[in-house]
């Protein structure tokens, strides 16, 4: 890969896979480049002109407005995501309840009651994966299933993609036992925004203004 290449790259990186254009943005980065090149100016004259790639990101996003998502739009899909975490998992966990129940070293909770415990391990085991999953899918694509189908994606302030440590801080509520309260906060602030997506830097929008 080039230092053209990189650079572009880098750019582009830090823009919400949602995100309109962002093809043309290479292209128009490309061409850009090369006219400079052209000139006779060095690669690295060019870059320390263009400037840091977050902050010349940040400035094609902000020709963007961003939509605060509705607070009840966020609710649905957080509902969404719990949903589909049980309904994959649970089935996971009666397998395994089976496979306990076929060995013959059940306890008694699974002898007696085992359609009970496969569904309440199932349902525990999919709301302690919940978090991880959503850490993950909103660093990475910048919104879980529930966003996705109703429209929504997670960005930094400034409109650009969110880092892991920001999608890590995100999920400290729920790790926490806090979530109800944390969530609470977005009927009361400004950018519809949960008290730990403050402190993170981020927020919910619209995924077509993103």
């Amino acid at each position: 890969m080039t230092l053209t290449d990189d650079y572009i790259h880098r750019v582009i990186d830090n823009m919400p896979r949602a995100t309109p254009l962002r093809s043309q943005i290479a292209l128009e980065l490309h061409g850009l480049i090369a006219e400079r090149l052209e000139r006779g100016q060095s690669i690295d004259e060019v870059v320390k002109q263009l400037g840091d790639p977050v902050k010349l990101a940040e400035s094609y996003l902000s020709a963007v407005p961003l939509v605060s998502a509705p607070f009840w739009s966020r609710a649905a899909a957080k509902l969404i995501d719990a949903l589909t975490a049980i309904v994959t998992v649970v089935p996971l966990a009666l397998f395994v309840v089976r496979f306990v129940l076929s060995s013959g070293a059940a306890p008694p909770i699974l002898t007696y009651a085992p359609a009970f415990a496969f569904v309440l391990w199932g349902c525990i085991l999919a709301m302690l994966l919940l978090p991880v999953y959503t850490a993950v899918a909103e660093y990475r694509l910048g919104y879980t299933w529930g966003k996705w189908l109703l429209g929504l994606r997670v960005v930094r302030d400034s409109g650009a993609r969110i880092s892991l440590g920001q999608s890590l801080v995100r999920q400290l509520p729920v790790i926490g036992q806090i979530y109800l309260i944390d969530a609470l906060f977005a009927l009361f602030t400004e950018r519809s925004q949960r008290a730990f997506e403050l402190a993170s830097g981020t927020r919910v929008v619209r995924a077509e203004a993103s």
